[in-house]
């Protein structure tokens, strides 16, 4: 089955990670999945979150919002609104789990690494691409910490990407775009790990259910896409010779 945009239905959309994007940040990169665009960046706050007073440990946390052009008709800011949505609550609170389960927070230290995914065009998968672009930009920001001598080595595990797989017309389907996502029967959005384990599974039968078989198709074509996603972040930071057990 071709699909509206000429794909195959294991076919990830074109993806092109710009590191770094951002001269201020101790993270940054321009991740895109095909047409969505998201900038992530990563910053260093030398405080640990109120809760987490006398806790001999970091945290990562996340922010996550869409720019009013981002979508085809203007979206008003939230900020306009005087509030986050449901939405951007959710997607942030993922982003944040996802980091935090590839992370020794001992080895952080007392500081928190802020993670901003601003979305700057949207066309479906938003939250997965702001997952494995903000992975980079979580990392960098953590390089840096060690090359300030502020830790010993890195604190991260493992490397960590998500996306998005739906059943559409009966078929499941990697990496959909807006127009899929818009008309599927099931939208599911996968993390995994570089070791091939899931940290998290989000789905939703938006008309029909879905049954053990799709799920099940549906995950093996995450891991494929996932696989696919962590070989570019390891060639994205290859001419650094990145080492994780360093």
């Amino acid at each position: 089955m071709s699909r509206n945009d000429g794909r195959q239905p294991d076919e990830m959309r074109p993806i092109t990670i710009t590191r770094p994007f951002n001269q201020r940040a101790e993270g940054s990169c321009l991740i895109a999945f095909g047409q969505t665009q998201v900038i992530c960046t990563a910053s260093v706050e030398e405080q640990q979150p109120r809760w987490m007073k006398n806790q001999n440990r970091g945290w990562v946390s996340a922010e996550y919002g869409m720019l009013p052009r981002s979508t085809h008709d203007r979206t008003m800011r939230e900020a306009s609104k005087g509030k986050q949505g449901g939405r951007t609550l959710e997607i942030q609170r993922l982003i944040g789990r996802s980091l935090r389960a590839v992370t020794d927070l001992t080895k952080l230290g007392k500081r928190t690494i802020w993670i901003d995914c601003d979305v700057i065009q949207a066309d479906g998968g938003t939250r997965t691409a702001s997952i494995t672009g903000g992975f980079i930009a979580f990392m960098d920001a953590c390089r840096w910490l060690v090359s300030q001598g502020m830790i010993k080595s890195l604190p991260i595990n493992d490397f960590v990407a998500a996306v998005s797989c739906g059943v559409v017309k009966g078929v499941p389907m990697l990496d959909i775009n807006y127009k899929e996502d818009f008309e599927c029967d099931t939208d599911m959005n996968f993390v995994m790990t570089g070791g091939g384990k899931f940290t998290e599974i989000q789905g939703t039968a938006e008309s029909n259910p879905f049954t053990l078989s799709e799920f099940n198709e549906m995950a093996t074509l995450a891991s494929k896409g996932i696989g696919e996603l962590i070989a570019l972040q390891r060639k994205t930071f290859l001419q650094d010779n990145l080492n994780l057990n360093s």
